[in-house]
């Protein structure tokens, strides 16, 4: 047994930067790659010609040593957000305990003193049983060495692809809480771990504590693919039609499934002094080529290589690329050969387990100790070349709130913001939102699940439907639920002002509006006599309210008034016939008094205060056709949804128009989604549509034309049912081959046992990303649209007092067992 400190390679951590025993100079980088599964073809290519040209600017001498993590975490339940509300809580016990893989990335760039000595599996540190340190020289050079890792680092971030930061002292060497990254790869530490010592068992095996480590490499041209590049085809996600790109080392990070460290090694060297040992190794391969077949094809491929690095000014290197895995569970280690051994077929290379030299390899992986890598155990090529074996993708981020979505690979709860910060970023112009899937792909589920997020936040939600499909959720939060049966007929009373709201010019516009609306007919015009009169009965009845406080708003004291009040003061005021007819004007009325045939649906007294209820639905099926009813129903909703534009100062709202948008622009309300549309932004606002008809893609101007060239959010679900005119679809949409790879994808590949349906999540037509809508038992529950399960919902709700009780107790039922849907 060895101390550790007689032999740990880092001498000391000063000014970002750790100095290793032999003078060597390292500082790193912790990057942020691109999210996986959410780059095209072109985006790889790109991401790896930075990477070459990032390379170049290094001085002879430097080791690029990228290093991926990625080890095995679970889902922990967030406290604070299982208090909001019994959905929430459920939530959070669904995806507690989740596994899935965390991934962190690195990058570290050492400057080895001119000098010094390279090392092999035979001569390297950790062979020896003391160290000594060697205090670093030229000072100048080092500065030279940092000005080009600016330069590394600015050609990076330029691409616009990756973002670095540069490791501080701490972050580097750890504090007495926290430990840093050498701390962290010398005892395997999770990220947030606290610090914890462990023995390192290096004789006959690699092991840290309970973990026993295995390490595969490719360090062998022989064992290298005969073609290698910046992505490769995942058959899982592609179709006749598209190839869906992951990168090419992408089988060695986020699809290999076990804790283990991706690291690539690139070793600058002066490519003169390369070549020029590279042609004398081909003169010497030349005069045994007699004797040896092997020596011949070895010359010609040095020959080729020659040929290559000075006909297209290739950049020389040495590179070495090797999986380190672990795991502290016996049955695990045995599959660890079989699971990377088949992520590196995948790449066309053949699986290397390292043995007798795995300790040197493990131990120049270390932080700071790069300049120690044993060379035997590299191959030569060019930077293009090994660029092609960088992992190039990172994991889905999350944001700090925002809709619940999971990760595609492992349905980790990640938080999308899908409003406020791509405002901010200038990613979005507007707020709008276009939700389109075919039948059966989870729109109404997926847009349950937005408004309640929405909800959540403070938003004020309007909902116009056909079909029921938000009742349990607009009964889960004590909303407005606003339909038409025999029974009990929609009602509403647009007369009645609730304590917040008052009588301003708008309230009596949108009256005036209503009024005239159901006087005449759309093609009918009124004279401006008729306006004057109508505005002049209003402010008349108004007033006699305030006088007599006992009259309860609503339209039928308002007929009551215009039969008295009213026609007195027409009489007094010499009004002609010609100027208004008011017995027209209340003969065509009647039907909405009491005892006519609408008498119910202006005289509402209950669901009044709709200014500030902040969840309301109008589920307009039984009436999408009447042709009397359906006009003045969508009157009130569209001059409600105006009034809380304008007079709810500060706070969010959404109008989501749900399969109606079509029976709307039929009663001539068209002219209202475009108002909305072009002018909602500026009120703090959201206007969605959601459609599952491809014809109206394709065949209405008010969706082509002001919904989707107005609409920067788009939220698209499984449309593989429309592949045949998918070109249209993509044409009117205004996807890009990227976004159609993308959305074509959606479903191909669930995770099994798992019930998801997949979304696509297009902002602005830059970010793209596809995520998982996974909801808990109790939160299906509540969104679902399937009537048995409806029924049953209703029926536990009235068993057990309410809606919420009823769920919890009918997901206690599904999971035991006792109730099957």
């Amino acid at each position: 047994m060895i101390p550790i400190e007689k032999i740990l390679p880092i001498w000391k951590v000063e000014q970002g930067t750790m100095i290793s025993m032999q003078g060597d100079q390292t500082i790193a980088y912790e990057v942020v790659l691109p999210e996986f599964g959410t780059q095209s073809g072109a985006d790889f290519e790109a991401g790896h010609q930075a990477f070459v040209k990032a390379m170049r600017v290094f001085l002879p001498g430097t080791v690029f040593h990228k290093m991926d993590w990625f080890t095995r975490a679970v889902v922990k339940a967030d406290a604070g957000r299982a208090k909001e509300s019994l959905l929430a809580a459920a939530s959070e016990r669904h995806f507690a305990g989740r596994p899935y893989l965390e991934h962190r990335c690195y990058i570290f760039l050492t400057w080895q003193p001119a000098g010094r000595k390279l090392s092999s599996s035979a001569y390297a540190n950790i062979l020896r049983k003391s160290i000594a340190p060697v205090e670093p020289k030229d000072e100048r050079l080092f500065q030279n060495f940092i000005a080009t890792c600016g330069q590394f680092e600015r050609i990076l971030s330029d691409s616009g692809l990756f973002a670095l930061k540069r490791l501080s002292d701490d972050e580097l060497a750890g504090t007495a809480n926290k430990p840093g990254i050498i701390e962290r790869y010398l005892f395997l530490l999770r990220p947030g771990q606290q610090p914890v010592i462990r023995d390192i068992h290096i004789r006959e095996e690699i092991r840290v504590g309970d973990q026993q480590l295995e390490l595969y490499t490719l360090a062998d041209a022989e064992d290298l693919p005969a073609l290698c590049g910046s992505r490769i085809d995942y058959d899982q996600y592609s179709t006749d039609r598209t190839k869906y790109s992951i990168g090419f080392a992408s089988p060695l990070g986020h699809l290999l499934d076990c804790n283990h460290i991706y690291n690539q090694f690139v070793f600058i060297g002066d490519a003169q002094r390369t070549i020029k040992a590279l042609e004398a190794k081909k003169l010497r391969l030349q005069s045994l080529s007699a004797y040896s077949r092997e020596n011949a094809i070895s010359r010609d491929a040095c020959n080729d290589f020659l040929n290559e690095a000075i006909a297209q000014q290739r950049l020389p290197v040495k590179a070495h690329f090797n999986v380190l895995a672990w795991s502290d569970n016996s049955g695990e280690r045995t599959e660890l050969k079989n699971l990377v051994g088949s992520a590196m077929a995948q790449l066309d290379a053949v699986c290397k387990q390292e043995t007798d030299g795995a300790p040197q390899v493990w131990y120049a992986g270390m932080p700071g100790n790069e300049a120690d890598f044993p060379m035997n155990d590299t191959f030569d090529t060019f930077a293009e070349q090994a660029s092609c074996f960088f992992n190039l993708e990172g994991m889905s981020r999350s944001d700090a709130s925002g809709l619940r979505l999971g990760d595609r690979a492992y349905g980790r709860p990640v938080h999308l913001d899908l409003f406020n910060a791509p405002m901010k970023s200038g990613l979005i112009t507007n707020r709008n939102l276009f939700v389109c899937g075919s039948s059966g792909a989870g729109k109404s589920l997926a847009m349950n699940h937005l408004l309640r997020s929405l909800y959540d936040e403070g938003t004020h939600c309007v909902t116009v439907d056909i079909g029921g499909s938000y009742k349990g959720l607009c009964d889960a939060v004590g909303g407005y639920y606003f339909t038409y049966t025999e029974d009990n007929p929609i009602r509403f009373n647009p007369f009645y002002i609730g304590a917040d709201d008052v009588l301003d010019v708008e309230k009596k516009e949108s009256l005036k509006t209503l009024l005239l609306a159901l006087w005449k007919k759309d093609s009918d015009n009124y004279t401006r006599s008729e306006y004057v009169a109508i505005s002049g009965a209003i402010n008349g009845y108004y007033e006699y309210l305030s006088v007599n406080p006992e009259v309860f708003p609503g339209f039928n004291s308002f007929y009551d008034y215009l039969m008295s009040e009213y026609m007195e003061v027409l009489q007094h005021g010499d009004v002609r016939e010609k100027d208004f007819d008011l017995g027209n004007f209340v003969y065509v009325l009647n039907p909405y008094y009491k005892g006519g045939e609408f008498d119910y649906l202006l005289n509402a007294r209950e669901n009044l205060d709709l200014l500030n209820e902040r969840f309301i639905v109008f589920e307009l099926d039984n009436i999408k056709s009447h042709e009397i009813l359906f006009p003045v129903v969508t009157i009130i909703i569209m001059e409600m949804f105006i009034s809380k534009m304008r007079k709810l100062k500060g706070k969010r709202k959404i109008l989501a128009i749900d399969e109606a948008w079509v029976a709307i622009a039929k009663s001539g309300m068209a002219h209202f989604i475009k108002f909305l549309y072009k002018t909602i932004r500026k009120f703090n606002g959201i206007a969605a549509l959601i459609t599952q008809e491809v014809e109206d893609l394709i065949s209405s101007p008010i969706i082509k034309e002001t919904v989707i060239n107005l609409s920067d959010t788009k939220l698209l679900l499984d449309m593989r049912k429309f592949m045949n005119k998918f070109d249209q679809i993509q044409q009117v949409l205004g996807l890009s081959d990227k976004a159609k790879t993308m959305l074509l994808s959606l479903n191909k590949a669930n995770e099994p046992g798992r019930n998801y349906r997949e979304v696509f999540v297009d902002q602005g037509g830059q970010s793209m990303h596809v995520y998982r809508n996974e909801l808990c038992l109790e939160e299906y529950l509540t969104y679902t649209t399937e009537e048995k399960e409806k029924l049953k919902v209703m029926e536990y709700a009235g068993k057990f007092g309410g809606i919420h009780p009823g769920i919890a107790a009918l997901a206690a039922d599904i999971r035991s067992g006792q109730t099957v849907l």
